[in-house]
């Protein structure tokens, strides 16, 4: 019995594609900038919230930065190993950890914000500024309609 051929798909007219190889393109460019500093794109992202929002818990930067809890514990395990964060028991409940910058920590995120401004750029450098613009309209648009199909839903998108 003969079975009928696949559909022929051009993968080339799939957002889900071009956003894959964009996210290889972004991680690539992040590396390349920050690679003396030896931090990833989720660690910095884990270091500059915890510096905007000291004493935030580890559910709570999860749920900010979008990663799941397990992942986000390996991530803040390594960046305390680092001596970048420091991991302190909340007053108001004892199970809760709260976590802060430590001076390495914030030597560390002061030497990676030019590089990872730099990298934004580069990733950007095709468009014109007005496309920029657009472009980043777009993607948060994207981005916060289909938050809740995420297997880690961002708490920011959910309230922009």
């Amino acid at each position: 019995m003969k079975r009928p051929a696949p559909p022929s798909v051009n993968i080339d007219d799939q957002p889900g594609h071009y956003i894959r190889r964009l996210h290889q393109i972004s991680v690539g460019i992040f590396l390349q900038e920050l690679s003396e500093l030896g931090i990833t794109p989720v660690q910095y992202a884990a270091l500059q919230t915890v510096a905007n929002q000291p004493g935030i818990d580890q559910r709570t930067l999860a749920r900010t930065i979008a990663l799941d809890a397990s992942t986000t514990g390996g991530v803040v395990d390594r960046l305390e190993q680092r001596g970048a964060l420091e991991r302190r028991t909340a007053p108001s409940d004892r199970r809760a950890r709260q976590l802060w910058l430590t001076a390495d920590g914030e030597r560390l995120l002061t030497e990676a914000v030019p590089a990872m401004l730099l990298a934004q750029q580069q990733i950007l450098a095709p468009l014109t500024e007005r496309q920029r613009a657009e472009f980043m309209r777009l993607m948060r648009i994207v981005v916060d309609e289909n938050n809740a199909l995420s297997r880690a839903p961002s708490e920011v998108a959910a309230l922009r």
